[in-house]
């Protein structure tokens, strides 16, 4: 493998070679002085790399076959920063799930096509054809989720519920089953090599996270210094989501059923709650939010470990070659020298 670099290709992709150089000198750069608070990040690991959100960018960095750093790099302003209504608390919560999914994909996708090159050629641009497959493929691997672990704990919980009648004990059995496939899902996917990469990366995006919140630095030996498990992690979010989905579907059951009488089929009952998934992500945030401002705090400490034990399976400890594309994308969505031009693409 070749000696890693950032590569500077069209502007309209990728930074340029002036702006990547800059962004190889400055590793150890601090951008927050101290009397300043430090601008909130977050990211995900991608195909052979990691993205990175700031404020006012998303950056997303992938280590190419031939060894280089390739950044690619736009401006994004969260809806719920640019309007007082999107941005109350819970409904914030709402925009930040359906962001994150138009930009994980958004990412994901732009990864797979470097992580593939070959022989130093720039991806093509996906065809019609091949972006409609895409899609396709989102909308089959959503309705599997929701077959997988929404229908399939309901149906299964259905007999409890014919039993007792409690809707308490109901959404308490079912969810139970929905994390118990979960984690055998996780498990499964674990079990695979690339996917192990995956999940590398997903430590290396932590460790440089946690890092930067703690030093201001986005620095490899600093990320280095640093535990892979964090507690605004999406994989809490999973886990605290699976959790509040017990308790606000019990209470939403308990006043419907009088109502409307009782669900026909598990696949009733799962029509009439997909309205309410958004409000369910909304609470979650809300969780997950205070559960990073308060990680200090002794109690609560103990109430997130689930969500940082649930990290052991999806993270992995990342080599520093992984650890220096999480700083670069941590890095180039924090340039000061990038400035957003438009808004939300």
């Amino acid at each position: 493998m070749n000696k890693p670099s950032f590569d500077g290709l069209d502007r309209d992709h990728r930074t340029t070679k002036n702006e990547n150089s800059q962004l190889a000198e400055s590793h150890s750069r601090n951008f927050q002085s101290k009397d300043k608070k430090k601008p909130a990040v977050g990211g995900q690991a991608v195909i052979e790399g990691v993205m990175m959100r700031s404020p006012f960018a998303v950056a997303t960095a992938v280590r190419n076959p031939a060894g280089d750093i390739v950044i690619d790099k736009f401006p994004f302003v969260s809806l719920s920063k640019k309007s007082k209504f999107w941005g109350l608390p819970i409904l914030r919560g709402a925009v930040a799930l359906g962001e994150a999914m138009y930009l994980g994909v958004k990412t994901l996708n732009w990864s797979a096509s470097i992580a593939a090159e070959e022989d130093g050629q720039a991806a093509k641009p996906l065809s019609f054809k091949e972006k409609l497959i895409s899609v396709l493929t989102m909308i089959f691997a959503f309705g599997a989720g929701m077959g997988i672990f929404m229908y399939i704990p309901y149906l299964t919980a259905g007999f409890i519920r014919d039993a007792s009648g409690s809707q308490f004990l109901f959404h308490a059995v079912a969810g139970a089953i929905r994390i118990g496939l979960f984690l055998l899902y996780l498990y499964l996917i674990s079990l695979w090599s690339e996917i192990r990469r995956v999940f590398e990366y997903h430590g290396a995006e932590h460790k440089s996270i946690f890092a930067f919140e703690i030093t201001g630095e986005a620095d490899v030996n600093k990320a280095a210094e640093y535990p892979r498990l964090h507690p605004r992690c999406g994989t809490s979010f999973l886990l605290i989501t699976a959790v509040i989905v017990i308790f606000l579907f019990a209470i939403l059951d308990s006043i419907l059923v009088p109502l409307i009488g009782e669900f026909s089929s598990p696949l009733h009952r799962l029509a009439i709650h997909l309205p309410f998934i958004p409000l369910v992500a909304g609470v979650s945030y809300e969780v997950l939010r205070f559960s990073g401002e308060k990680r200090e705090n002794r109690l609560w400490k103990q109430l997130i470990k689930p969500g940082l034990w649930l990290q052991h399976i999806m993270t992995r400890e990342p080599d520093a070659s992984q650890l220096e594309v999480a700083v670069a994308a941590l890095e180039s969505s924090l340039n000061p020298d990038f400035q957003p031009k438009a808004d939300v693409e």
